[in-house]
């Protein structure tokens, strides 16, 4: 760890929500009465927690890391934009994309909510970044049978290419598929 560290928490800024966007990859779904519930919060003590971005110079826009949901309510409901003044609290931390990524899902799954299909993408995007399945499931707080589990979900072979397997099993002479033996259409009728 770093000798000097500050938390991200301890500098708190003030930004135009049309400076904020979202990022591509959040796996966190919320259900509608929990998003109305967020919104009676926001409504009644206000942001209580910032939003997590990191700052993209070339954008020059602040893309959201953790807190979709808290941006979502003040870009649908005008009387927490009118309150608030169109500004969101922000805290900004600097890594790569990956680290990014990783940051998201730690947040979401710390709560206990993701979504298994997004959770799927983001493994696929940080295996096409060049992660190893070791790396995500350290950073995404996994262990290796559920990176499998969300690899296998999105059906991509090119997940798979650096994997061994082994042999299950070993065809037999497949010859014997042309010979009378096979021809008879009561063979493959199944009970």
């Amino acid at each position: 760890m770093e000798a000097n560290f500050i938390s991200p928490a301890y500098n708190v800024i003030a930004v135009p929500i049309e400076k904020i966007k979202p990022n591509t990859y959040n796996p966190n779904a919320v259900a509608p009465p929990e998003l109305e519930l967020l919104y009676d919060s926001i409504k009644e003590d206000g942001y209580t927690m910032p939003i997590v971005c990191y700052y993209s110079k070339k954008e020059d826009l602040y893309v959201i890391v953790d807190g979709f949901h808290r941006y979502r309510v003040m870009n649908e409901h005008p009387d927490i934009y009118e309150r608030e003044e169109g500004m969101l609290p922000v805290t900004v931390i600097n890594k790569p994309l990956a680290q990014r990524m990783a940051s998201t899902v730690r947040h979401n799954r710390a709560r206990g909510s993701h979504g298994v299909d997004l959770m799927s993408n983001i493994i696929k995007e940080l295996h096409e970044l060049g992660r190893s399945d070791a790396w995500i499931a350290k950073h995404l707080g996994m262990d290796t049978d559920e990176v499998l589990r969300l690899k296998q979900i999105t059906g991509l072979a090119a997940l798979f290419k650096e994997t061994k397997f082994g042999r299950a099993w070993i065809p037999e002479d497949e010859s014997a598929f042309g010979t009378d033996e096979y021809d008879n259409e009561k063979d493959f009728q199944t009970v």
